[in-house]
């Protein structure tokens, strides 16, 4: 099934006034005065795509009977047939050195694309088994040694320096104030 999509840039039908021609858009698609600008603009604007040629037609003729010129175009995209090239040849596997601590994994490629990390060096970790911790276990936290044989504790109830509250200032004299 073919697509088509509908496009506008601004372009009036032969006899069309701008002022009215906008004023029918904006009532058309029921759009602010800032939207139908943007219309104007000179840009090409697509308005409605993926439409069958039924729904496009009935677009360009609504469009032309408010003034405007619109473009009906076709969706299809021509695409050029391209043949792959073949994948590169494939290195002879090495046997892992002996003075690497992990093994190495070794994977052939299964397409074109995974060729290219063939020579990715990715360690075998393995899998290990359920519910084993995977995390390292952290020491225990060590205590900080402190001299504390400097220091002795106040009996309780004494003074310990603390500054003195200031006595409360008395109250003022209100005996000459009366309500009514």
């Amino acid at each position: 099934m073919r697509l088509y999509e509908i496009a506008f840039s601004g372009r009036l039908m032969p006899g069309a006034q701008p002022d009215a021609v906008k004023a029918n858009l904006a009532r058309l698609f029921q759009a602010d005065a800032q939207r139908i600008a943007l219309l104007f603009s000179g840009r090409r604007m697509v308005i409605k795509n993926n439409l069958d040629e039924a729904a496009a037609e009935k677009y360009r003729v609504a469009l032309e009977r408010a003034g405007a010129l619109a473009e009906v175009s076709s969706m299809e995209v021509d695409v050029e047939e391209v043949e792959m090239a073949p994948p590169p040849p494939m290195p002879a596997a090495e046997p892992p050195a002996e003075s690497t601590p992990a093994r190495r994994l070794q994977v052939a490629p299964r397409d074109e694309y995974m060729a290219a990390f063939v020579d990715v060096e990715a360690p075998d970790f393995g899998i290990a088994p359920i519910g084993a911790d995977l995390q390292d276990r952290k020491p225990e936290p060590q205590a900080p040694a402190v001299d504390l044989s400097a220091l002795s504790l106040a009996p309780v109830g004494s003074d310990m320096g603390q500054a003195k509250a200031a006595p409360a200032a008395p109250a003022p004299d209100v005996s000459h104030i009366r309500l009514m």
